[in-house]
């Protein structure tokens, strides 16, 4: 899955321009209940601006708040000038590039503004990953890196004649080892099933249905 299959395009999204006040921003973002936009000038992405930002540059200036929203223009506050991603990036790459903002912008190479993806869409995935709005079994165990482990396991499951609806490796602390998170349909025998694991050199960590 890339960036471009699941960003916002740049005609839907809320964005500001470097120009606009600072009560001016304020207010659309009030009005679209939002906390953060990119500030875009002539399509290209030049940074972000939020309502965190705007309050934390207003407790640090000596003026009245209205003097200051009215007065201060959205680039003399702006940052994260490098707050963005390709859109030919794989998915997995927004997670590590939230940075203080709920948003990210997508660009093309030349910085053009494409869209956005929200902290929000890449949760969604993740819910989706895991398979978490579907009921099921989940199973957790632990395997020993060696080839040919996910086809003993795919013939397990082809035994019990258990539909995948999410799978997922991760690293344990023993680097021999790996962790599995399983999850499949309702229905399956779990002793069964759990005895099949350990015989053929799984180690189960826990069942449950979720």
């Amino acid at each position: 899955m890339f960036v471009r299959s699941t960003m916002k395009p740049g005609y839907q999204c809320h964005v500001a321009s470097p120009t606009d006040t600072l009560k001016a921003i304020l207010s659309k973002m009030d009005t679209e209940d939002i906390q953060a936009m990119p500030v875009v000038e002539n399509s290209y992405f030049k940074g972000m601006i939020s309502k965190q930002k705007v309050f934390q540059a207003y407790f640090y200036n000596q003026k009245e708040q209205d003097e200051f929203l009215l007065n201060t223009k959205v680039e003399e506050i702006i940052s994260n000038e490098n707050l963005f991603i390709g859109e030919d990036e794989v998915f997995e790459k927004t997670f590590t590039s939230f940075v203080d903002y709920p948003i990210l912008a997508v660009v093309d190479d030349r910085r053009k503004f494409l869209g956005i993806v929200a902290r929000t869409d890449v949760l969604e995935q993740f819910e989706s990953a895991f398979g978490m709005k579907k009921k099921g079994l989940r199973i957790a165990f632990t395997s020993e890196e060696s080839s040919g482990r996910f086809s003993r396991l795919a013939d397990i499951l082809g035994h019990f004649h258990a539909n995948i609806i999410s799978i997922a490796t991760f690293d344990e602390t023993d680097k021999l080892a790996r962790r599995i998170v399983l999850k499949i349909d309702q229905g399956v025998n779990v002793d069964k099933l759990k005895r099949k694991l350990e015989k053929s050199g799984f180690r189960v960590l826990d069942i449950k249905e979720v």
